[in-house]
């Protein structure tokens, strides 16, 4: 639904990547982000929170948030392998 809602593409989920928990992620609360794998089923365009979407190549990204880098280079790493991330130590 995120995904749809984000860029306008249906996605077919087909893997749980992980959970993420960053308790100081957020100043204001503890946030977890649940990360599927998916295939599109749509060209890609932008939706109802975005003003614009663009594709980017993995080594051409622009300035992450966040743990964004960790969760893709964790999907990298299980495209090339096909092993999901373990948890992290808390």
């Amino acid at each position: 639904r995120e995904v749809l809602e984000e860029t306008g593409v249906g996605v077919l989920l087909t893997e749980l990547l992980g959970v993420y928990s960053a308790p100081d992620r957020d100043p204001r609360h503890h946030t977890l982000t649940v990360v599927y794998i998916g295939r599109s089923r749509d060209a890609l365009r932008a939706g109802d929170d975005a003003a614009e979407v663009r594709e980017f190549a993995m080594d051409a990204l622009p300035e992450l948030a966040f743990d964004h880098a960790r969760i893709l280079r964790d999907y990298q790493h299980w495209k090339m392998t096909g092993v999901l991330p373990r948890p992290a130590p808390s």
